[in-house]
């Protein structure tokens, strides 16, 4: 499907006044540059027969409510992958530059917003060097907060989190950050200046889907910055219930990455989600408890 842009502007370059980066990460930026271009976000039209608010990040406005993550591709899937899934921002982590000619921004299609992250920081003070270099390389302000002081459960550290947020926001970052679902946590990144709040459904990588359900849905009920559901989600099915419940969007990868005809389970959780949107924007109905009640009219029955 051709997409249209909704926000001509909505890929910002690196603000003026920001800190200046040190001889040594000013190296690895010229190093790294030649693998990275600007990419304006573009509108995939999926909600154009449904009365809908975009999601905006930011100041930013986009249609798609599918963040795609692009580790693992095989390269020369890629393309297809995004197309399918109809997403407008694709994340990235800085260490999968390459200045080769398979370098994976060649085959990222035109009109994509890279969301670089943070991954590999352990501290508040890692990320925000990160995310400092990013914005050099990828000339861009998005950046997303991943801070794991650990490698077995590979769970956010919200308090070092908060601070790299509040950090980040100063210098006029647009801050996605991954948190683990605690509803205090959540305000706390708000006030701290995050465009949104990211947390994790369940393990990354583990498929589990809402593990933390109850929780979300405090976060989704509380929150003045759109929810979008991270880590976790396995199946376009796991998808689609974070967005009955009213998250914002969804950020998927393994569950893609992993699959066997992985453009077509692209598309699966693009319809999914767009599915579960609908099915929130609609009005679901109660859930009742302890008894049953009648579908067909209880009156009137012949005699």
């Amino acid at each position: 499907m051709t997409q249209e842009s909704t926000n001509p502007d909505a890929t910002r370059t690196a603000s003026q006044g920001a800190p200046t980066l040190s001889a040594e990460d000013r190296r690895e930026a010229e190093r790294l540059s030649g693998a990275y271009t600007a990419h304006n976000p573009v509108g995939s039209g999926a909600y154009a027969h449904i009365e809908d608010t975009p999601l905006v990040l930011g100041g930013h406005e986009f249609t798609s409510r599918f963040i795609l993550g692009s580790g693992r591709y095989d390269l020369n899937l890629i393309k297809a992958t995004i197309e399918n899934a109809g997403t407008q921002i694709v994340t990235m982590a800085l260490r999968r530059a390459q200045t080769t000619e398979n370098s994976v921004l060649d085959y990222i299609p035109e009109g994509i917003t890279l969301l670089p992250n943070t991954s590999g920081a352990r501290t508040a003070e890692e990320a925000v060097r990160i995310a400092r270099l990013a914005r050099e390389v990828c000339q861009t302000d998005f950046v997303k907060v991943e801070i794991k002081r650990e490698e077995k459960y590979l769970l956010p550290d919200n308090a070092e989190t908060i601070k790299a947020t509040e950090i980040l926001a100063k210098e006029g970052f647009v801050v996605m950050p991954y948190m683990f679902p605690d509803p205090l946590a959540a305000k706390d990144l708000e006030n701290a200046g995050a465009a949104c709040v990211m947390p994790l459904g369940a393990m990354i990588g583990s498929n589990k889907g809402l593990r933390m359900r109850d929780f979300i849905e405090v976060i989704i009920a509380n929150s003045s910055v759109p929810v979008i559901v991270d880590a976790g989600i396995g199946r376009p099915s796991q998808a689609c219930e974070a967005m009955e419940i009213g998250a914002d969007a969804v950020m998927a990868y393994t569950a893609v990455a992993s699959a066997g005809n992985i453009p077509l389970m692209a598309r699966a959780f693009r319809d999914a989600i767009e599915a579960g949107r609908a099915a929130y924007l609609s009005g679901l109905g109660d859930v009742v408890e302890g008894h049953a009640v009648p579908s067909s009219p209880t009156t009137g029955y012949l005699r």
